[in-house]
């Protein structure tokens, strides 16, 4: 494998595939010429992506500190802050779903910034931070937990369904999370892992002539830092960020299948028991998943019916035939499209957290609306399961090796 002295080594995440960097302009993106996914970006540099954190961290601070939302109706108004909807459910005997709200969309996104800060700030001043490695790990586990953008879809939602009942007033907070939503996204794009973690140079390993994959060159890919380590080195963690190494994901495919199924058995009760009862002057019933957008288009809500009908029924079924498709595939060891499956399984892993948006707008009603006999919105059982279920098709994606595809297809064409 002639390569430039100073060429960098990258292994694809999602096919193994190797590949040496090459400069590429500001703000640009290489990807895999096997499968298309992203292998690095050409940062804007440590300074730019400081500057996002710090001001994520500044308004972080602002929407936890001023009013949320408040509703008015009948001369009675009713305030809530940021964390007003966790604490509702807490407050209605549904603590596990106060819980996940509450660390959704304010801890872990409080936890990345403040992890991000810990990592981007030293590298400006100069000097390694102390347990640089587990930090960064951290950091990056939360990341995929942080939904701070399925957070503001939900209050947006829960805007247009109040706004026949009663006035909304947008607060402080409200304005500081939707620039937070910018700002955040904005940061994870400038961020390249190389500002800390610079890519592991070619001279360094004894690649063999005629290897493609780090498996094929005995060489193991830390799927947190991009780290490769020789096989030969038998280390069981990443001498860098500290995670466990492997060629590829343990028992991948039985632990995907069991949680397929789990999803399945959850999604019963989740579309069978009521998510939430909305009552008005005294009067109202119980509202399944299916029920709520059948009520949204009999108002003439059509768009908001389809969003919650996306999220809420068709993104989760269609996420566990996906899964259910890949494995089949990968166990039959099939050649078929497998670029195709790899962009499949990319799609399924990012749209998945989008089913919380109905658990967002339960916790936001529950807060808000709460008047007594004018009006008042409790959750249902069935919003217990669907959470469940919903956190469960997430753990399904990440247990998945996408690897497998690729692997199975070269077994297949040897």
């Amino acid at each position: 494998m002639p390569v430039p002295a100073e060429s960098r080594l990258v292994a694809c995440h999602e096919c193994d595939h190797l590949h040496h960097s090459a400069p590429i302009a500001e703000g640009a993106r290489a990807l895999c010429t096997q499968c298309g996914s992203l292998l690095y970006r050409q940062s804007s540099g440590v300074d730019t992506t400081l500057a996002l954190y710090i001001a994520a961290l500044i308004l972080m601070i602002i929407a936890n500190s001023f009013p949320f939302l408040s509703l008015q109706i009948g001369g009675r108004a009713e305030h809530n802050i940021l964390i007003s909807g966790a604490l509702a459910l807490h407050q209605l005997g549904m603590s596990e779903l106060g819980l996940l709200v509450f660390l959704t969309s304010v801890f872990f996104p409080i936890v990345v910034i403040v992890g991000m800060l810990y990592l981007l700030l030293p590298v400006r001043m100069g000097f390694t931070p102390p347990y640089k490695g587990q930090v960064y790990r951290l950091v990056n586990a939360l990341q995929s937990w942080s939904l701070i953008g399925v957070f503001v879809l939900g209050v947006l939602i829960a805007i247009v369904k109040l706004l026949d009942l009663a006035e909304v007033i947008p607060g402080i907070a409200l304005y500081a999370m939707f620039a937070l939503l910018i700002i955040m996204t904005t940061a994870s794009i400038k961020f390249e892992p190389s500002n800390i973690w610079p890519h592991r140079k070619q001279r360094e390993l004894n690649l063999k002539p005629d290897g493609k994959t780090a498996a094929e060159q005995q060489l193991l890919n830390c799927h947190t830092c991009a780290y490769l380590v020789p096989m030969s080195a038998r280390q069981s963690h990443c001498p860098r960020c500290h995670t466990p190494l492997h060629s590829r994901k343990h028992n991948s495919l039985a632990r995907t299948w069991a949680l397929i199924f789990t999803a399945v058995i959850l999604l019963i009760p989740a579309n069978i028991y009521p998510i939430m009862t909305v009552i008005r002057f005294g009067q109202g019933a119980p509202d399944t998943i299916l029920s709520g957008v059948v009520h949204l288009i009999e108002g003439g809500m059509w768009p908001l019916a389809l969003i919650v009908f996306f999220a809420s029924i068709f993104v989760p079924f269609l996420k566990l035939i996906v899964l259910s498709l890949l494995a089949v595939t990968v166990q039959r060891r099939s050649n078929w499209r497998k670029k195709d499956r790899t962009l499949l399984y990319r799609v399924t892993e990012v749209i998945g957290a989008w089913s919380m948006v109905d658990i967002f707008l339960i916790g936001l009603l529950a807060a808000l609306v709460n008047l007594g006999a004018l009006a008042t919105i409790r959750p249902g059982v069935g919003a217990t399961f669907f959470a469940a279920a919903v956190i469960i098709t997430i753990f399904a994606a990440h247990s998945f090796d996408p690897r497998l595809i690729w692997d199975n297809a070269r077994k297949a064409s040897d």
